[in-house]
């Protein structure tokens, strides 16, 4: 038996290598959808190592608020864009003083906007983030120039703004920040800082925003009373868990929530392990829904293979029938053709699979020469699932011209011409 389907292999590389062009072109397809697969599933791991990256660099020692009940899978309504006002500052100040939340050294409110900065004829729209004065302990946040604004300025609707660096570059150049007054939605502003470049952090960029105390961003600039993220410090990893349940119960206390179970919150307490989980997640589905999506490209190559085979069966119809006079049955005729669909397929999938492992490395090699951190990565799965489907591939689409050869009456094939 193995001896006759090495005959049949050896007859289906030479059939294969007796038309290279037709063959070539028919393997279009199936190199096309197979190396697609390869890409789509390296380049969706290497984003996902990228954004995982990025969100480890915020520290795993974190915790953050946000309004909005979340299911425990989903992402709260506020990441969607929808306005909830349920936080407030004197939430932020509760988490941060008081004593049943033991674990939590720091913590930073939040409220963020956008707008233009003015300094004399020099412009520049950023990003402005209202905030408390535990973003320096929260953020490691250092200052290059000047100092970051203190507890009484938070409070008091101080007009003061500290730069980031970004900031600082396009409106003042190479002249001195630090003293001089900004106009920021018609209100005036002293710059009493400039923030020490970072970068992006977790897809944010750090230097590209006007850091206000969040009173002063709150009523002066954005017209709100409500926060849109708190963030909290604990003082260690093994104790996130604590914290977590620590923060809720606070929250709920505070907001005369009844229910202990979570199901009445209007708010959602996520720790960083959790933030993994859930992009790990959320990239795992779309990277294998887009890499289906490219394998649908597998069955327009598989009606390629079809037609092609159906020629073939009619350009060969004398050979089917000599063989058939010599003693061929249908089952070596069908195997003979099924397999020379396979061996297409397959080669073609093989083909892809170098190809597509070569562009994504090229990807890779792109991604790190533009400064992320992109591992190249070919889940070993991507590539057997490839090779597999190909050959089903040719299996399924080669059985029609197969069976069409074998039932072919040998003394009519002979007679064809």
């Amino acid at each position: 038996m193995f001896n006759q389907y090495r005959q049949c292999f050896k007859v289906s590389i030479r059939a294969l290598l007796a038309n290279k062009v037709r063959s070539f072109l028919t393997m279009t397809g199936i190199i096309i959808g197979v190396s697609a697969v390869i890409i789509i599933m390296a380049v969706g791991a290497g984003a996902q190592s990228l954004i995982l990256a990025q969100v480890k660099t915020l520290g795993t020692d974190l915790i953050g608020v946000l309004p909005g009940k979340a299911e425990e899978d989903g992402p709260p309504a506020s990441i969607m864009g929808i306005i909830i006002t349920t936080l407030t500052y004197d939430d932020a100040v509760a988490m941060a003083e008081s004593k049943n939340v033991p674990n939590v050294t720091a913590v930073v409110a939040y409220t963020k906007g956008t707008g233009t900065a003015v300094w004399g004829a020099n412009s520049y729209d950023t990003n402005l983030s209202g905030c408390t004065t535990g973003y320096m302990e929260v953020e490691s946040g250092e200052v290059l120039n000047g100092r970051f604004f203190n507890k009484e300025e938070e409070k008091d609707l101080s007009r003061v703004a500290v730069l980031g660096s970004t900031v600082k570059e396009e409106l003042f150049g190479e002249s001195e920040a630090v003293g001089q007054k900004i106009k920021i939605k018609k209100q005036s502003f002293e710059v009493i800082g400039v923030m020490k470049e970072r970068g992006t952090v977790a897809f944010q960029d750090y230097d590209d925003q006007i850091f206000l105390p969040i009173k002063t961003m709150q009523k002066l600039v954005a017209g709100v009373h409500h926060l849109g993220l708190i963030r909290a410090k604990v003082d260690d990893e093994e104790n996130i868990a604590i914290a977590v349940s620590d923060i809720e119960a606070l929250l709920r206390e505070r907001h005369g929530i009844i229910d202990s179970s979570g199901r009445g919150d209007d708010f959602t307490v996520r720790n960083a392990a959790q933030a993994l989980d859930m992009i790990t997640v959320i990239t795992d589905a779309l990277r294998y829904f887009l890499a289906a999506m490219a394998a649908m490209s597998l069955i327009v190559g598989g009606i390629g293979i079809m037609n092609i085979m159906l020629v073939n069966v009619t350009e060969r119809t004398r050979e089917i029938g000599l063989r058939k006079a010599v003693g061929a049955n249908n089952a070596d005729i069908s195997n003979q053709f099924l397999m020379e669909a396979i061996s297409v397929t397959l080669l073609g999938g093989l083909i892809g699979v170098i190809i597509g492992i070569f562009i994504s490395y090229l990807i890779a090699l792109g991604a790190h020469f533009l400064g992320y951190e992109w591992a190249f990565i070919v889940p070993p799965l991507s590539i057997i699932l490839a090779v597999v489907v190909s050959m089903l591939v040719g299996l399924v689409f080669g059985l029609y011209p197969a069976r069409k050869a074998a039932k072919l009456d040998p003394i009519e094939a002979l007679r064809y011409e």
